[in-house]
């Protein structure tokens, strides 16, 4: 019989964002049609846009924006000329984000891809934040393919370790205009010792949530344990996407307190941390609804200038997530009371397959 030891030993690659070796009983040829179905969404999802394609093809490069838990709180409406973005309240994450932050952050995310989408189709994208939703204006205008369009298709936060190589000053600078936006500023840090700092508040944030019951409970809902269940629902932390094994989910989920600890997730993230070239910090000047969703868009607008210039990028949220650790966090970066939005790790590292996102069809009100 196996021990104790010799099967947690044996199960250490499964953690959180990912998880989950072939389904036990599963054939060979089993994991190779799931593999081919789940490598078959990843392809029609992130295909690269048709400019031809209308609202519905700018809608479908929306959904490949940044979101927590790639839990896709958005839906759409398409009209002539505008496409409107609006909370989906249905998939919030009240437990890591009870006052809808990360949710709004993500509409902006969304709402960034389709300014740069529409560009590159020949139209003029103009914004309007207002009432819980994103209005955006379309007109024609001459086609333009910026670099951070060409980027869309190819971002995704990378949640590895990177190869520790520092970023050149001009990159560094090209990172910060493109994370500055209006009222949201961005922070990057490259001295190892503030970033050792920055280290200490992740993990004391990710102590303080993987103590929380309701925190594990939501993590674990958004959790594709193997790629039929990410297949299944086109949404969620995968396996694949994560670089984790892939196990059943009935088995994953008894496993997942043995092999997802504290301890060990503590380690990993200061790992990650110190593989990477720096952290980003965006700062909003107000902490509204508007001012988060332009933080989301100066944010995607960061993470697509990343990978433009072929570095990675993952989100660290741990410090802003916890509210006494987010005031700590302000204090430290002597921002007064302004609020720290988001926080991200950045660097030159591998590639991991690609999250899914689910179908235009399912986005789109009347």
């Amino acid at each position: 019989m196996m021990s104790r030891r010799r099967f947690l030993k044996s199960s250490s690659s499964f953690a959180v964002g990912g998880l989950a070796a072939a389904p036990v009983g599963a054939s060979a040829k089993d994991t190779s049609k799931n593999t081919t179905a789940y490598d078959e969404a990843v392809r029609s999802t992130w295909a690269p846009l048709r400019v031809d394609g209308g609202a519905r093809e700018l809608i479908r490069y929306a959904t490949l924006a940044a979101d927590s838990h790639n839990s896709q709180p958005w839906k759409f409406v398409a009209e002539p000329r505008r496409i409107t973005i609006a909370p989906d309240f249905t998939r919030r994450c009240p437990a890591v984000d009870p006052d809808d932050h990360h949710l709004s952050a993500s509409l902006g995310c969304a709402a960034e891809n389709i300014v740069l989408a529409a560009a590159a189709a020949g139209l003029a994208a103009t914004t309007t934040t207002a009432s819980e939703a994103i209005t955006i204006a379309l007109d024609a205008d001459r086609p333009h393919e910026s670099e951070l369009f060409k980027a869309i298709p190819h971002r995704q936060s990378t949640r590895a370790l990177y190869d520790g190589a520092a970023v050149p000053g001009e990159k560094l600078a090209g990172l910060e205009k493109a994370g500055t936006g209006t009222g949201v500023s961005v922070i990057v840090i490259t001295d190892r010792s503030k970033m050792n700092a920055i280290a200490d508040y992740v993990v004391e944030g990710n102590s303080a949530q993987m103590r929380d019951p309701a925190f594990m409970n939501e993590l674990k809902q958004w959790i594709r344990f193997n790629d039929s269940d990410a297949v299944a629902a086109m949404d969620g932390l995968s396996a694949a996407s994560s670089g984790n094994p892939q196990l059943p989910a009935w088995l994953a989920r008894l496993l997942l307190p043995w092999v997802m600890t504290e301890r060990g997730e503590n380690q990993k993230h200061r790992a990650q941390i110190q593989s990477s070239a720096g952290i980003a910090i965006f700062v909003s000047d107000r902490s509204d609804y508007k001012h988060w969703v332009e933080a989301g868009r100066a944010c995607q607008r960061f993470a697509l200038q990343a990978t433009a210039f072929g570095l990675k990028q993952a989100f660290i949220n741990q410090p802003v997530e916890v509210p006494h650790l987010r005031r700590q966090l302000a204090s430290f970066l002597g921002i007064g009371e302004r609020r720290p939005d988001l926080v991200v790790r950045f660097g030159a590292g591998p590639d991991l397959p690609k999250s899914l996102r689910r179908p235009v069809e399912q986005l789109i009100v009347a």
